[in-house]
């Protein structure tokens, strides 16, 4: 069977997150989306764990939970939460967020009776701990070996492993001797497997990915995702695919394209500043405008590290698949800036009647299928993501890429105006 994986989500509970998430609207948009395994998030937040133990019943020996209310449901759900770490190193404060994976309730109220001596855990559902990674580590793993700490989104420059304001230029000083009980990373929206293969010190990792999402709506919540491919779904067969890096079971990741995140290059918001990583160097990274520090993009961040050339492909890895929302694409086609409108909607709507979920559309639908129920324009934009022929405009300093489907020539209804800046304005 194929399993699609968002396995790094939030609660209601979380700071700057819908309060319609709970475990019901979850349940539903995570079908609708394709997916069939979804973290649970925040099981640390004592409120959201008391719901969860209320509204969830454990599939019998996986490890993997259902609504207790729909227990035939094809979505199943792993108990999983996203910590902060605070700590200083070599005389340098450190912020790094990490995602923990844990194979039941019980163990998860046993990791948060230890959290719990690290930070209040009632405030947010993604606590903030005075703690350092490898004192996370050894806390979980001392619960259950069972259980799996994953680097959450390692490039961000705020709050990551290797994030440009406050993380590490290598794993193994992060996470020191508890390196060994990392299987995994998360690639984070702003970067991709092939951004990752140019560091040889990550050859060792699985990469994975996932939405981060605040929000249920469809896109959002898996954005990105792993697809898998077991006999039978259990919470052994996912953590032992990926610490394995096993490409019979674990087939593909699905990232946006990076450029669609919201720190791909290096700029500045409040002048309207995007730079790639050359561009920047060349104003000694500051802002061409304001002559304050710019934000380090991602891709900046990586070039950095980099011991590999850009373009380098590791052999025997994991794949990856590039794809943007649905309700993305057809909003672009549409001229309109904001996914979630009626006129949206209506397409989406017509797609998921016809196929089922979210993810079929994007991966198999035949665009001439599509045609008969919706613009052809748009059948066309859709396979135009999946065939990787769709640009973007690069992300930077919390501002999101924009998505070019057709060039200037075809006949598509304009964007808002983009008032985005690169160094051709300033030379």
């Amino acid at each position: 069977m194929r399993v699609i994986a968002d396995l790094h989500i939030h609660s209601k509970y979380s700071r700057a997150t819908s309060k319609r998430m709970n475990i019901d609207e979850i349940a539903r948009f995570a079908r609708i989306k394709g997916l069939n395994l979804v973290g649970t998030g925040d099981f640390t937040h004592p409120k959201w764990c008391k719901e969860l133990s209320e509204e969830l019943t454990k599939v019998s020996e996986t490890n993997l939970y259902r609504l207790a209310k729909a227990p035939d449901s094809p979505v199943h759900f792993m108990i999983t939460v996203e910590v902060s770490t605070i700590f200083t190193f070599e005389s340098a404060v450190k912020k790094v967020h990490h995602v923990i994976l844990t194979p039941s309730l019980e163990t998860a109220v046993q990791i948060s009776e230890r959290l719990a001596r690290y930070g209040d855990l009632s405030i947010d559902g993604r606590p903030t701990l005075d703690m350092s990674a490898p004192q996370l580590v050894e806390e979980v793993m001392e619960v259950s070996d069972k259980n799996v700490v994953i680097p959450a989104h390692v490039w961000t420059p705020w709050f990551s492993l290797f994030g440009a304001f406050s993380g590490f230029d290598r794993i193994e000083d992060c996470y020191q001797d508890m390196t060994k009980y990392i299987p995994a990373l998360e690639t984070g929206l702003s970067s991709d497997p092939p951004m990752n293969w140019r560091l040889s010190a990550l050859d060792k990792f699985a990469l994975v990915s996932n939405s981060d999402c605040h929000s249920s709506w469809p896109w959002r919540i898996g954005r990105e995702a792993n697809v898998f491919e077991f006999e039978r779904l259990t919470y052994d067969e996912v953590i032992d695919s990926i610490r394995k890096k096993d490409t019979r079971r674990f087939k593909f990741t699905i990232e946006t394209d990076p450029a669609y995140g919201k720190y791909h290059w290096t700029g500045h918001r409040n002048c309207n500043v995007s730079l790639s990583p050359q561009e920047a160097i060349k104003f000694g990274n500051r802002c061409p405008v304001c002559r304050r520090k710019l934000t380090k993009g991602v891709e900046q961040r990586v070039e950095e590290l980099a011991d590999r050339p850009a373009g380098f492909t590791s052999k025997g890895t994991i794949g990856y698949l590039h794809l943007l929302p649905l309700s993305e694409i057809i909003s672009t086609v549409l001229g309109t800036s904001y996914p979630g409108t009626q006129k949206v909607w209506s397409v989406y709507n017509a797609l998921i009647s016809r196929f089922d979920d979210e993810y079929t559309v994007l991966i198999d639908a035949p665009m001439q299928e599509m045609s008969k129920i919706i613009d052809p324009r748009i059948s066309e934009a859709i396979v135009r993501v999946r065939e990787g022929k769709a640009r973007v405009m690069p992300g930077y300093d919390g501002v999101y890429g924009r998505l070019i489907l057709f060039e200037a020539s075809r006949e598509e209804k304009p964007l808002e105006k983009v008032n985005q800046r690169n160094i051709t304005d300033f030379m």
